[in-house]
């Protein structure tokens, strides 16, 4: 009798293994976002919590044509090592600082991790995926990138009011230590790798954005502003709300968001990731409407599940539709690309928001519906975007 193997071909033990440290350093850094505003607000900075998101991707952004061009130079594996080092010894810092100033500068260089490490991820799953099954792929270590997102605040939340705020810092980094251990088990995808040298820091011109992947990249920034605003605002409308985990949203929205990935991923796959992307912005700019206008706990993680679907059709999508459009020797820096315009997105998104609300509750509403203005934007650019076949062609 011949057996169905129920996982796909490409689910080989090296992609479980980047999966899994996948979900360990996405955990690591998700674990403190949640008590960060309450721990700033402690040193004296609660005038600054736009800056807590905002620093972080900026850093990440400026890193990015770095680690787009160190990840198809020296390859996926130590981009992806370095970046998950820079989580585990900035967690150890945290608890040494006791100025608004020193620990906004740990913010700032936290942000090497993800300027990396996903970088170097997303690179070696397209490395190892065929062509025909890059959505799903995509889908399905995003899935793993989801559940660390949804399993951190939840654990965080769990320890801080356990443990306290200093127990949580090391515990992130300890998961950021486990997350290395199974990278460098890893084989190398990038055949003809060159030994890191000073000068490949250096950038030409063309090296810091690559102009192919521009709609992807147009369509990630306005949609990911909403990122960024519920990142810095929903930990105080949580509590606002009377919710006394303020990592619970997340873990709604990160949890609903799972299996709508790989069914996204399969999905643009066959029918184009232009459809797909239609579908999520419009479905993110619901779930930002109804966030604002959220009275009580039970709507607010109504709506938390509907930004999750949107979420959740959006990353594995758009990262595919990048890959689909990079040259494969520039498949690093296109990449990268797109985590710039994913950051610019968060950044912007939670200075604004941050901005807006100003410690005011009556802001609230006016802070998530620029999320929602964002998704319309997206949405009616990807109305006039070429289909799937032509954008195929212009590679």
């Amino acid at each position: 009798m011949r057996t169905t193997n129920i996982l796909p071909s490409f689910f080989t033990l090296r992609f479980l293994q980047l999966c899994l440290s996948s979900f360990l350093f996405f955990a690591s850094f998700n674990m403190i976002i949640p008590e960060l505003p309450a721990y700033l607000s402690s040193l004296g900075g609660e005038d600054y919590k736009g800056l807590i998101i905002s620093l972080f991707t900026l850093t990440a952004g400026l890193s990015r044509p770095f680690s787009g061009k160190l990840t198809d130079k020296i390859g996926r594996v130590p981009v992806m090592i370095f970046g998950a080092s820079v989580c585990l010894f900035v967690s150890l810092l945290y608890p040494l600082i006791s100025g608004v100033a020193g620990f906004l500068c740990l913010r700032f260089f936290h942000g090497f991790s993800t300027g990396f490490t996903p970088t170097g991820i997303s690179a070696y799953v397209a490395d190892i995926v065929p062509f025909n099954r890059r959505g799903e792929a995509m889908g399905l270590q995003s899935l793993f990138s989801s559940l660390g997102m949804a399993a951190g605040p939840a654990m965080g939340g769990f320890i801080a009011d356990l443990y306290g705020i200093t127990s949580l810092f090391y515990g992130s980094s300890v998961v950021a230590l486990i997350a290395i251990l199974l990278l460098v088990r890893l084989k190398e995808t990038v055949e003809d790798k060159e030994a890191f040298h000073l000068s490949q820091i250096k950038l030409k011109k063309e090296e810091i954005f690559e102009k192919r992947v521009f709609a992807p990249c147009f369509v990630l920034f306005f949609s990911y502003l909403s990122f960024g605003i519920v990142l810095t605002i929903i930990p105080d409308f949580s509590e606002h709300l009377n919710i006394s985990n303020k990592g619970i949203f997340f873990a709604v929205f990160t949890l609903s968001s799972l299996i709508i990935r790989i069914l996204a991923g399969r999905a643009s796959d066959k029918y184009g990731r232009i459809p797909v992307l239609k579908a999520a912005t419009l479905c993110l700019a619901l779930a930002m409407m109804a966030i604002a206008l959220s009275e009580s706990k039970e709507m607010l993680l109504l709506s938390g599940i509907l930004f999750g679907f949107a979420i959740g059709m959006t990353s594995p999508t758009i990262a595919a539709w990048t890959i689909d459009l990079s040259l494969p020797e520039f498949r690093g820096r296109g990449l990268a690309t797109m985590y710039i315009a994913l950051e610019a997105g968060i950044g912007i998104g939670a200075l604004a928001s941050g901005w807006i609300y100003a410690n005011e509750h009556q802001n609230f509403p006016l802070a998530f519906m620029i999320g929602c203005t964002g998704a319309l934007i997206a949405m009616l650019f990807l109305f006039v975007q070429k289909s799937k076949a032509e954008a195929y062609d212009q590679i």
